[in-house]
């Protein structure tokens, strides 16, 4: 089913689009979205990563070649308010030390990567050694969770009432761990003892404890704008200098969570979102035309799906920011 428009936020010039980074700085690494690259020790500051956010969208585990101008720009200030958001209410640690590109050398610059390239696109965290479980919390019945219960009446080993419909509100919220796949692989749902066997009992639990308690804070926060937060996963890392579990890469954005309005909310289908879940259902009609079969490369997204998920992204940002 199509979901309805949101409507359009009001915004200034869409910017060019940066779709990859190449700056004169050794071990870089690209995820779906971000280029990561390692920063020395600084005065007051230690050994960091730049973080920085280009355009690209990824859905089904595959990077689109088409961008959507403006929205690493749009990924980092939501990420960044949340991250100091949760940070403030003493929920988790987190990496974020700062959003000021010009922590990156001067040196490193190049004419591919410009600093106007980097402003409002980076976040400098702190470096950490990455735990390879997937945190995510349902609070609402969608997606692979909704797939999952139509077979099994289950979520990852999690019994769940019968008669359910699709986005149904669960009766409190789940943690659903996934295995983090490689770029052009596919997450894969784990249950709670899987992640044990891997992160260890008590990492396992403590993991779980803290997603729940950061979904729910902002579930809370989200609601008193309007906005339904139906799931959400996190990542964590450990500062192997200070032994700290820190919560990295990005919280609580439209790459990483599903954001319904409250108003109009109706389960027993597909909602309206501030998501990605727009470019889900256009690639999707696309695989149920016998098209595109959800493997590398990813289909051209024609530009009513760029600018409607632009607006999506920018209105998550006013409305949750506010």
């Amino acid at each position: 089913m199509t979901t309805p428009p949101i409507p359009k936020p009001t915004r200034g010039p869409t910017p060019r689009p940066v779709t990859t980074t190449e700056l004169a700085l050794p071990g870089k690494r690209s995820g779906k979205v971000r280029d990561v690259y390692p920063l020395p020790a600084a005065e007051g500051r230690p050994a960091a990563l730049a973080l920085i956010a280009t355009d690209r969208i990824s859905a089904f585990d595959v990077v689109m070649p088409t961008p959507i101008p403006g929205k690493g720009v749009i990924l980092t200030q939501i990420a960044a308010f949340w991250l100091r958001w949760i940070e403030e209410r003493g929920l988790a640690k987190t990496h974020l030390l700062s959003t000021d590109h010009t922590q990156i050398p001067g040196a490193a610059l190049t004419p591919e990567t410009t600093a106007d390239d980097l402003a409002g696109r980076t976040m400098i965290g702190r470096a950490c050694r990455v735990l390879p479980v997937e945190c995510v919390v349902r609070g609402y019945l969608e997606g692979s969770g909704w797939a999952e219960y139509q077979m099994t009446q289950s979520v990852c080993g999690i019994a769940l009432p019968a008669g359910l419909t699709q986005c149904a509100k669960l009766p409190e919220p789940i943690f659903t761990p996934a295995t983090k796949a490689e770029q052009g692989e596919h997450d894969e749902n784990i249950d709670f003892a899987a992640a044990a066997n891997t992160l260890g009992d008590d990492m396992a639990a403590r993991l779980r404890n803290t997603s729940l308690a950061i979904y729910s804070a902002a579930a809370e926060h989200a609601a008193e704008r309007g906005i339904i937060l139906a799931d959400t996963k996190f990542e964590f890392g450990i500062d192997e200098a200070t032994g700290d579990l820190l919560l990295i890469d990005e919280a609580l954005t439209p790459d990483s969570s599903r954001f319904w309005p409250a108003e109009g909310f109706e389960p027993g289908h597909a909602q309206p979102s501030f998501d990605k879940q727009f470019v889900r259902e256009h690639l999707q009609s696309l695989v149920d035309a016998g098209s595109w079969n959800k493997a590398e490369p990813g289909p051209t997204l024609p530009d009513d799906v760029v600018i409607g998920t632009r607006d999506r992204y920018q209105s998550a940002l006013d409305r949750l920011t506010t």
